[in-house]
C-alpha cells in the first residue's frame, strides 16, 4: 500500500481504514499494554500520535524505539479522545526501519540555534526548521506563481561567468589548472592556458544575462543561486545565496517601484495563507510581532522619497548612528531600519542615489550626478529589493564605463546590446534569503538557508 503524508491525513474529513504512515518518531511512551509514538514525516508541523497495543508481534520490539528512529505504520485513522488533536492512528502493524542510538542529538528539548548549525544534516527534523524549509519551498513556487501570472519568461543565467556585474571584485574563481604547477606569464597565473582561455568565476549576479534577454524577449526573471567571496561573519551575509531578478523591457524607474511592491505584496500573502500553521510557529516562539509587521506590509502603500530626502531627514533624526549619515555615502542597515521602523514606520522605497555609490550599468540622470536607482527597505532586514533602470545609451554608458575602469573590450557583448536595437528597460535584484529572514522574523540569515557557506564553513 502507498503510504499517505501526515499533512492529508489531518485533513481528513471521516476515519479510513488501511492507512500507510512512514516517518521520524519525534517521542514515544509507554503505558501499561500500550505505547504512544509521535511520528512526523515532514510534510507539515503536527505530528500523527500512533497507538501501538501489547496485541501486535512485535510488541517488544517496538518498546525498545528511541527519538529519531524510522517506522512504517500500518493501521486505522480513527477520532482521537484526546485533546489537542482530532485524529490518531491505531497500529495494526508497525515496522522498524532503523533505530536511532541514545546519541541522536535532537532529544525533547528546545536547542540553540548556534548547536542546530553544528549538526546542519539533522536540524531539518526540528519544528522550527521543518517549519522554516516547507516555508522556503512554498516561497519559491509563489515566485513563479507570480510572474507567470505577470507575463515574464524564467531564463536560467550561467552560473560560470567571465563578468563581475556589481564591479566589487568579490569573486570566487573557478579554474581547471593544476594549483600544484600553475603555468606562470609575467609573473602571474597565465589564464589563457586554462579550460574557457580567460579567468572564470561563480556568478554575482543573473542580471546582464536577464538584460539579453528582456531586449530580445520582453519580460523575464532569473532566480537562481549566486556567490560572493566576502569575508564577513555578521547575521547578513553568507557566501552563496539566491537572488530573484526581474527585467522588463521598455520600462522606467516608475515601473520597476511598482512591481517591487506589488511583488512583495504578493509573495506576503501568498505565505500568510499557504503557511499558516508554520508561519504561527515563528509568530509565537521567534518574533511576536511577525503578524503585524506581514499585515503592515501589505495594508500600506510604501513611502518613496529620494536619497537626498532620506539623508536630511537621518541627518536631523538626532540619531547617535554608528555609521556617518552624508550625501555620497551608502546608507547602512542602521540607517535603514531607522526609516522603516521608527520614521516612517512602514517599507520605504529609496531611488536617485549617487552615481559613485552605484554601478556601471544604472541610467544617469539628467544632473549628472545621481543615477535612477531604488532600494526598497522594509522593518527589521532593511534593503530587500534593489534595482535600477539600466543605461540604454550606448554612449552615456561607455563614458560610465571609461570613468569606472572597466573593460569595453571584455563587455563587447554588453555594448552591442545598445548598438542593436536599445529600449528603456530596468529591473531588480531580492535577496531571497532575506525575504525569508523578513517572512519569519529570523534574525541571521545562516538559518533560513539549508547549508549556510561561510568563512571556514563548507562541512555539509
Amino acid at each position: 500500500m502507498k503510504r499517505i503524508r501526515i499533512l492529508h491525513l489531518l485533513k481528513s474529513d471521516r476515519p479510513k481504514d488501511n492507512v500507510v504512515i512512514k516517518g521520524w518518531v519525534r517521542t514515544k511512551r509507554d503505558s501499561r499494554g500500550f505505547s504512544f509514538l509521535e511520528i512526523n514525516d515532514g510534510s507539515c508541523l503536527k505530528n500523527m500520535q500512533v497507538i501501538a497495543d501489547s496485541s501486535l508481534a512485535n510488541y517488544e520490539e517496538i518498546k525498545k524505539i528511541t527519538t529519531g528512529s524510522a517506522v512504517a505504520v500500518t493501521g486505522s485513522l480513527m477520532e482521537s479522545p484526546g485533546k489537542g488533536q482530532q485524529w490518531e492512528l491505531k497500529a495494526e502493524k508497525v515496522e522498524i526501519l532503523s533505530i536511532a542510538p541514545d546519541t541522536f542529538p535532537l532529544q525533547k528539548k528546545r536547542h540553540s540555534d548556534e548547536f542546530l548549525r553544528t549538526i546542519a544534516h539533522l536540524r531539518p527534523r526540528t519544528n522550527k526548521y521543518g517549519a522554516l524549509f516547507r516555508i522556503r519551498s512554498e516561497l519559491s513556487l509563489a515566485i513563479h506563481k507570480f510572474f507567470r501570472e505577470k507575463g515574464f519568461q524564467y531564463i536560467h543565467s550561467p552560473v560560470l561567468t567571465g563578468s563581475d556585474c556589481e564591479g566589487a571584485g568579490e569573486l570566487f574563481k573557478v579554474t581547471a589548472l593544476d594549483l600544484n604547477n600553475l603555468p606562470q606569464k609575467d609573473g602571474k597565473a597565465d589564464f589563457s592556458l586554462d579550460f574557457f582561455g580567460m579567468e572564470a568565476n561563480l556568478t554575482v549576479s543573473g542580471q546582464l544575462s536577464a538584460e539579453m534577454f528582456a531586449l530580445a524577449m520582453g519580460d523575464v526573471y532569473t532566480f537562481g543561486p549566486t556567490f560572493r567571496a566576502e569575508n564577513s561573519n555578521t547575521s547578513r551575509h553568507v557566501a552563496e545565496f539566491w537572488m530573484v531578478e526581474p527585467e522588463m523591457a521598455f520600462s522606467d524607474l516608475a515601473d520597476n517601484m511598482n512591481l517591487g511592491e506589488e511583488f512583495l505584496k504578493y509573495l506576503t500573502g501568498y505565505i500568510m495563507d499557504a503557511c499558516g500553521d508554520d508561519l504561527e510557529l515563528f509568530a509565537k516562539y521567534v518574533d511576536k510581532n511577525l503578524m503585524t509587521t506581514l499585515e503592515g506590509l501589505i495594508s500600506s502603500d510604501f513611502t518613496r522619497l529620494s536619497y537626498k530626502e532620506a539623508v536630511e531627514i537621518l541627518d536631523k533624526s538626532g540619531q547617535n548612528f554608528e555609521f556617518e549619515v552624508g550625501f555620497g555615502l551608502d546608507l547602512q542597515s542602521e540607517h535603514e531600519r531607522y526609516l522603516t521602523e521608527h520614521y516612517f514606520k512602514k517599507p520605504v522605497i529609496v531611488y536617485d542615489y549617487p552615481k559613485n555609490i552605484k554601478p556601471f550599468y544604472m541610467r544617469i540622470n539628467d544632473d549628472n550626478i545621481t543615477v535612477a536607482a531604488m532600494d526598497i527597505l522594509v522593518p527589521r532586514i532593511g534593503e530587500i529589493i534593489g534595482g535600477s533602470q539600466r543605461e540604454e545609451r550606448l554612449d552615456k554608458l561607455e563614458t560610465r564605463m571609461d570613468e569606472m575602469g572597466i573593460s569595453k573590450e571584455q563587455y563587447w557583448w554588453y555594448l552591442d546590446s545598445r548598438r542593436y536595437g536599445t529600449a528603456p528597460h530596468c529591473g531588480f535584484g531580492l535577496g531571497f534569503e532575506r525575504l525569508l529572514m523578513f517572512l519569519t522574523g529570523v534574525i541571521n540569515i545562516r538559518d533560513v538557508i539549508p547549508f549556510p557557506r561561510t568563512p571556514n564553513s563548507i562541512s555539509f
